[in-house]
C-alpha cells in the first residue's frame, strides 16, 4: 500500500509547475471560504464548541489531505458527524468525544489496512439514502434550541424537543428573525455567485453586522482561541478499561459514518473528475487523521462531499489545495477570531438547517417513491427513522437487515411446475418419443433453491404421480442451489428412486453442477443420465 501511494505520489507531482500552484492557491482560498462558516457551525452543533471545528478542519485538512486516496478530497468536520456527537458530549463529555474518536480512528486505520475500501459496495443505496435523511433531520432537530435562542433539556434530541411543551417555551425574537434571515438568503442567494462567495459566508457576515449593529440579545459563539493546543484536549491520564467498554459502541458508529461518508464522497468526485480513487488509502488516511486530532481538541473529520465539490470546481490539481485550505483557516485563527466571537449562534444554526435540507439525496428519494419500490422505500424509511430514534450503527444494521430480508423473501419465489413430455417442443420424432416415455414428467424449476424452499422442493415427491417411470428435472433457470435445498433435493430422488422411477437432470449451470457434486447428488443420479437439454435427454437412449 505504500508503495502504491508513494507512486500515486509521484505520478500527481509529475510535471507540477508555477501554473499548477496557481491553481492550487486559489482552489484552496476558494474551499477555505466555504469551509471557515461550516467548521464553525459544526463545532458548535456538535457539542464542543466553534474553536473545535475550526481545529478540526486544520488538522485534518493537512494530515488527512495529505495521505488521502485521492488528491480531490477535502476532509473536516461534518453534519453526519456532528448529528451523532450531540448524544455522545451529552453522556460521555468532550473527554469521552476525544477518546471515543481515537478509538474510531484505530478502527479506520485497521479497516484500511485490511482492504475494506470497498465495504460500501455491501450497503444498498435506499439504506445510504435513509441514513443521510435520518442525518440531516437530526443536524435540523439539533439546532432549534440555537434557531429559537432558547435551552431545552433532556439526555437527547427527542427529550429536548418535548421540552418545549413540557416547560415555558419563550422564543428569543431577535435569534429567531437572525435565523430566518440566514435560511432565507441562503435559499434565495444565486448559484452563480457561490463560485465567487458561498451564500453561507454572506448570510453570516450580514446577520453578524445586523446583530451587532441593532444590539441584538442572542448568544453567541463566544471567545476563539487563537492556538492550535487548547486547553481542553485528550487527556489520557484517565484511562481504563471500563471507559473504554463504554465508549466501544460510539467509537464504532463514529468510524462506520467516518467510513461510509468519505468512500461516498471519494466514489462521487471521482465520477466528477474521471480520477482514480484509492478507498483503502482514504481508510488509512481518516484513522491517522482522526488518531491525531484528539490531541489538538479536535472532533471527529471524515471526507466532506461539499468542500471536495468545490476543490474540485475550483481547478485543484493536487493534494497541496486540502493543505493551502488549511492554512488559510489558520490565518483566519488569528486574525479573525475577533469577528468570528461575535458571531450570534441562531446564524449558525440558519445555515446548518439549510445544509440539513439539500443534504437530503433528493433525486433518489424522488426515483424511489415515483416509481413506487416498495422494497427501496421500505429500507428508506426504515433506515431513516432508526438513524433518529436509536444510532447510526442500529440503522444500518436494521436496513441492511430489511434488504436481506426483502432478497430472501424475492429470491424464496421458486417455479415447479409437473408436465408430460410435449411433442411439440421436441425436434426429433416427436410421436416416437412420446410413445417411449409415455409415463415420463419433466419438472421444471425456475429460481433460487435456497432453504426458503425446501419446502416447496420436498412437495416434488407428492406431485409425481404413481404411474410414472421416469421424471427428467429441467434446472436451467435454477440460478443458485443451497446446502438445505441440495439435501431436500437429494431426499427427492432417493423418494423416487425407491419407487423405482428412474431419474434425470438437464440444464445445469456450473455452480448449480458443482454443488450438486459435492453434495452426492450427481452421484445418485450417474453421470451418464445427466444432460444438456430435455431435448437430448428424450433423443438419447441413455437411461
Amino acid at each position: 500500500m505504500i508503495k502504491s501511494f508513494l507512486s500515486g505520489l509521484r505520478q500527481e507531482f509529475s510535471g507540477y509547475g508555477a501554473k499548477a500552484l496557481s491553481k492550487d492557491l486559489m482552489a484552496g482560498v476558494t474551499v477555505a471560504a466555504v469551509a471557515l462558516p461550516l467548521a464553525l457551525a459544526f463545532g458548535v452543533s456538535s457539542g464542543a464548541d466553534a474553536a473545535a471545528g475550526l481545529i478540526t478542519a486544520i488538522i485534518a485538512g493537512i494530515v488527512i489531505g495529505s495521505l488521502s486516496g485521492a488528491f480531490y478530497q477535502i476532509s473536516g468536520p461534518t453534519g453526519a458527524m456532528a448529528a451523532i456527537l450531540i448524544g455522545i458530549v451529552t453522556k460521555y463529555q468532550m473527554q469521552g468525544v476525544f477518546l471515543a474518536t481515537l478509538m474510531a480512528g484505530v478502527l479506520l486505520l485497521l479497516a484500511g489496512v485490511l482492504r475494506l475500501g470497498r465495504l460500501k459496495n455491501y450497503i444498498p443505496s435506499p439504506v445510504i439514502t435513509g441514513f443521510t435523511s435520518g442525518i440531516a433531520v437530526l443536524i435540523a432537530m439539533g439546532q432549534l434550541d440555537n434557531f429559537f435562542g432558547v435551552l431545552s433539556v433532556g439526555e437527547d434530541i427527542i427529550d429536548r424537543i418535548g421540552s418545549y411543551f413540557s416547560h415555558d417555551f419563550s422564543p428569543n425574537l431577535y435569534a429567531l428573525c437572525i435565523g430566518l434571515f440566514v435560511i432565507l438568503l441562503m435559499i434565495a442567494y444565486p448559484k452563480r455567485w457561490n463560485a465567487v462567495v458561498p451564500g453561507s459566508l454572506v448570510a453570516i457576515i450580514l446577520a453578524s453586522a445586523a446583530a451587532s449593529l441593532l444590539g441584538f440579545d442572542v448568544a453567541r459563539v463566544g471567545e476563539i482561541p487563537k492556538t492550535l493546543l487548547p486547553a481542553e484536549r485528550l487527556n489520557l491520564s484517565n484511562i481504563d478499561i471500563h471507559t473504554l467498554l463504554r465508549l466501544a459502541s460510539p467509537a464504532f458508529s463514529i468510524a462506520m459514518l467516518g467510513m461510509i461518508e468519505s468512500l461516498l464522497c471519494g466514489s462521487s468526485a471521482s465520477r466528477m473528475m474521471n480520477k482514480p480513487f484509492n478507498g483503502d488509502q482514504e481508510l488509512v488516511a481518516q484513522g491517522i487523521g482522526n488518531i491525531v486530532l484528539p490531541f489538538f481538541g479536535g472532533v471527529p473529520a471524515s471526507a466532506a462531499i461539499a468542500r471536495t465539490s468545490v476543490a474540485v470546481k475550483s481547478g485543484a490539481v493536487t493534494r497541496l489545495t486540502s493543505i493551502v485550505h488549511a492554512l488559510v483557516l489558520v490565518v483566519s485563527m488569528f486574525l479573525l477570531a475577533p469577528v468570528m466571537s461575535a458571531i450570534p449562534l441562531a446564524a449558525l444554526a440558519g445555515v446548518l438547517m439549510v445544509i440539513a435540507l439539500r443534504m437530503n439525496e433528493w433525486e433518489a428519494i424522488r426515483y424511489m417513491f415515483s416509481r413506487k419500490f416498495k422494497g427501496a422505500i421500505l429500507m428508506y424509511v426504515v433506515t431513516m427513522a432508526a438513524t433518529v430514534i436509536f444510532d447510526l450503527t442500529t440503522a444500518i444494521a436494521l436496513g441492511v437487515l430489511v434488504a436481506l430480508l426483502l432478497l430472501v423473501r424475492k429470491l424464496s419465489r421458486l417455479e415447479i411446475s409437473i408436465e408430460a413430455v410435449d411433442a411439440s417442443r421436441l425436434s426429433a420424432d416427436g410421436e416416437e418419443i412420446c410413445r417411449r416415455y409415455g409415463n415420463a414428467r419433466v419438472v421444471y424449476i425456475g429460481g433460487a433453491m435456497i432453504f426458503a424452499n425446501t419446502g416447496a422442493v420436498e412437495a416434488i415427491s407428492a406431485g409425481i404421480l404413481p404411474d410414472c417411470d421416469t421424471v427428467f428435472f429441467s434446472m436451467r433457470g435454477v440460478s443458485y442451489l443451497d446446502v438445505s435445498c441440495a439435501q431436500a433435493f437429494e431426499r427427492v430422488i432417493l423418494s423416487l428412486q425407491e419407487r423405482g422411477v428412474r431419474t434425470g437432470c438437464c440444464g445445469l449451470s456450473d455452480e448449480t453442477r458443482r454443488t450438486m457434486e459435492r453434495s452426492g447428488i450427481l452421484s445418485r443420479i450417474g453421470e451418464e443420465n445427466v444432460f444438456w437439454s430435455i431435448d437430448r435427454a428424450l433423443t438419447q437412449d441413455c437411461i
